[in-house]
């Protein structure tokens, strides 16, 4: 692929794949840690570290992008790296639920300002159009492959040694991922047009608002989440404690979900040269509240499976990549490349004020009330979201595609409104 001749693109993908299964070792290492702390009330102690995570980065990573183009990036993304490197390796000598909480929030609130950064340092490298458009899709890619492998190599690896171990090598990632960094030439970026740091922040957010196909993400990212932290959340409490499973079992469960992501991820793009991203992102949120409906149905009737769970956990995996993966065509669709940045960095905030509803929802609710009602809880929001996001996101917006610059939407042609009325 020509993307990847391009040696800084290279190796600073190189880096962002090493940090992303870094971090997927250590969200595998955490849970662990936190039944280690805290037995039976694991739940709550990883959903408020996750919790912490979310607020961190719905409040870092919009000041991030507002001032990215004020700091020295290559500087400042290596700094980000050496600041998680120190911190996962001091997770495995901690001895008191609080030092999770400090440590998760100086990690998170790395990687809150990191993603941002490196998302602005793409175009300054890879400068074609058509490369750009892949370097994007590429990532998500790594997304992907992260929510599978991780769990895997995980589990493999707590076969024959310790969780806290996994700690170690995460931290070696960060490591490497910071060399890789600077072996690439960043160029410091142009300062933005706008001089107002606030407006700066929200500009992607008010695109998103004024946008209803956008405002369809919004509702579709509660989707992902309300299933999402289920998964992320309770699969420790739930295979150590009702199923009775190993640590490498926690492990193993986390990858049935992955495959389920990886499954979908793989089978998406022939699917899209026929369907619309509109009609395939809508199926999986309404996979996702079937599959979430179907969870807390079993869960409450007290039918537990190590066979039926991981059946679940894949469906849910599938849904989440189905709604996740074409979300990169729609932010491209949706506005001119001038605003990408800005549109991208919105989506990682509000994706993740998703998160920060559902997670305590699964953490807090889940140990004070059982996995039952919260899954219900859970379910609820889901389908309710599903049902948000298809009425937030009309039909007619369903036909832009990924390359087409339509902001603001223009109204249609009498022809094109057929050509719509027709692929719909």
């Amino acid at each position: 692929m020509r993307l990847f001749k391009i040696r800084d693109y290279r190796h600073l993908f190189s880096a962002q794949v090493i940090a992303l299964f870094g971090t997927g070792l250590t969200t595998v290492a955490l849970g662990l840690l936190a039944y280690e702390l805290a037995g039976p009330q694991a739940g709550l102690v990883l959903g408020t570290a996750l919790t912490i995570k979310m607020v961190l980065y719905v409040a870092i990573a919009p000041i991030a992008a507002a001032y990215i183009d004020r700091l020295p990036r290559r500087a400042f993304l290596v700094t980000l790296d050496a600041v998680r490197a120190g911190v996962v390796l001091a997770l495995p000598f901690i001895t008191e639920v609080w030092h999770v909480y400090v440590l998760i929030g100086l990690l998170q609130a790395s990687s809150a300002a990191f993603t941002p950064t490196f998302q602005a340092v793409i175009p300054d490298i890879v400068t074609d159009k058509a490369d750009y458009t892949r370097a994007l899709s590429a990532s998500q890619v790594a997304y992907t492959m992260e929510s599978l492998l991780s769990p895997v190599l995980a589990a493999i690896a707590l076969s024959f040694m310790s969780f806290t171990w996994l700690f170690l090598g995460t931290s070696l990632g960060f490591v490497l991922s910071t060399l890789l960094v600077l072996s690439t030439r960043i160029p410091n970026a142009r300062r933005g047009t706008r001089s107002g740091a606030w407006d700066r922040a929200t500009s992607g957010i008010r695109t998103f608002l004024r946008t209803p196909r956008l405002r369809g993400i919004i509702a579709l990212n509660l989707v992902v989440a309300a299933a999402g932290s289920i998964v992320i959340v309770n699969t420790v409490t739930y295979v150590r404690d009702e199923l009775g499973g190993s640590q490498s079992a926690v492990a193993w469960m986390l990858a049935a979900s992955g495959t389920g992501s990886l499954v979908a991820a793989l089978t998406l793009p022939r699917v899209l040269d026929r369907i619309t991203e509109r009609t395939v992102m809508l199926t999986g949120a309404a996979l996702l509240s079937v599959a979430t409906i179907t969870a807390a149905a079993l869960t409450a009737a007290g039918v537990i499976t190590w066979a039926g769970t991981a059946i679940l956990w894949f469906v849910i995996g599938a849904g989440m990549a189905t709604i996740v993966t074409p979300t990169g065509r729609i932010l491209r669709g949706a506005v001119e490349p001038a605003k990408l940045p800005g549109v991208f960095a919105a989506q990682f905030s509000l994706s993740h004020l998703a998160w920060l509803l559902t997670y305590p929802i699964a953490g807090w609710l889940g140990t004070s009330a059982g996995l039952a009602i919260t899954w219900s809880s859970l379910a609820v929001l889901a389908a309710g979201a599903a049902i948000a996001a298809r009425f937030l996101w009309s039909r007619g917006e369903a036909l832009d595609s990924a390359d087409a610059p339509s902001v603001p939407l223009r109204p249609r042609t009498p022809l094109a409104a057929g050509a719509a009325a027709e692929a719909a």
